[in-house]
């Protein structure tokens, strides 16, 4: 049976952006056998190359020759916008339950587990596919979580007003910096990258991975970055020994004041033994816990990995710390100093 049909280059063109388009694969279907009708193809043929029935062919056929080319695609007006009642069950169980409430033993949801529960809940069988194509035409995506932290400070509110209101009130001859430290690893963080679809670019890893810490603040006034070499631990020392180094950095001010986080070793034995001798030119402020979004430097440290870290080609730490410190001093976050305190800018 000869079914074929005339295209025009208009209605062809059309139909092959729906083809190879991420739409809907039912619709996309019906636009190739629509596209294979036009190319003379027979209704045998069509039905062998793709695996369809007569009814699909003859359907298509038909829906062309009485509304063309949108008919088909489903656009026209016999196609209902009205969505089935079963089609809002998956997202209401995404927003407010877990597949625990369910009786799964697993933390999250797949669209597998949700045409179970849809098929135990309402009767109405669908596959994982069919699932994953509703929830996507319903704006749900597939992507990872952003992580925060569950425990409040209950001074929250306070201590950040004081630091607001240290900034406002700061005289000419004093100055305040947002202190914090971060971590710098020879293996690469990975991040996301362009590459060939059907191929995963690949990242070079040494192995035996080696870290070192570094000691930064962000100063307040002018938004410069000051990054103390690199130590081996984490700790008071660390930590000392950046204090020490502001002090000289910054000797045109009468006082710094660091605002840091609460980090243990930050209001140790030692540092309040180096405070006791340098108390006069350096004091300390704490934010609040659980926190980090309150202090700036945490959106210079997440530029600096976006920039430098992420998928690095540095076969040594030290050509990686060379990157890191040439990043640091060619940097001023002016803006990313104030993100959390306009009020006081």
């Amino acid at each position: 049976m000869d079914g074929s049909i005339r295209l025009s280059a208009k209605d062809r063109k059309m139909l092959l952006q729906v083809y190879r388009g991420t739409g809907p694969a039912d619709v996309a279907r019906r636009a190739h056998v629509l596209l294979l009708l036009g190319e003379g193809w027979t209704y045998r043929q069509i039905m062998t190359g793709l695996f369809a029935s007569a009814e699909l062919v003859a359907t298509v056929k038909a829906r062309y020759e009485r509304g063309g080319v949108a008919a088909v695609l489903g656009t026209d007006s016999e196609r209902s916008s009205v969505a089935p009642v079963w089609s809002l069950f998956p997202a209401l169980w995404l927003l407010t339950a877990s597949p625990r409430d369910f009786g799964y033993y697993r933390s999250r949801w797949s669209c597998e587990a949700l045409a179970e529960v849809l098929a135990w809940e309402t009767g109405v069988r669908r596959s994982g596919e069919t699932i994953r194509r509703l929830l996507r035409q319903q704006g749900f995506v597939w992507r990872r979580p952003r992580p925060v932290l569950g425990p409040k400070d209950p001074d929250h509110t306070e201590k950040v007003e004081r630091i607001r209101q240290l900034l406002a009130t700061l005289p000419d001859h004093e100055t305040v910096v947002f202190q914090d430290e971060v971590d710098i690893h020879l293996n690469p963080k990975i991040g996301s990258c362009w590459m060939l679809r059907g191929e995963q670019a690949e990242v070079v890893t040494p192995g035996n991975n080696v870290k070192r810490h570094l000691a930064g603040s962000l100063h307040w006034r002018t938004g410069t970055l000051l990054v103390s070499p690199a130590g081996t631990r984490r700790n008071a020392e660390l930590f000392v020994a950046h204090l020490d180094d502001l002090r000289r950095k910054l000797r045109g001010y009468m006082k710094i004041h660091v605002v840091c986080d609460n980090a243990a070793f930050h209001n140790c034995r030692r540092v309040r033994e180096y405070l006791a001798q340098w108390g006069h030119r350096i004091e300390l402020h704490f934010l609040p816990t659980y926190a980090p979004e309150t202090n700036p430097i945490e959106r210079v440290w997440w530029r600096l990995h976006e920039t430098i870290t992420r998928n690095h080609r540095c076969s040594t730490l030290d050509e990686l710390l060379g990157e890191v410190y040439a990043w640091c001093n060619q940097q001023t976050f002016y803006t990313d100093s104030l993100v959390n305190y306009r009020q006081a800018a």
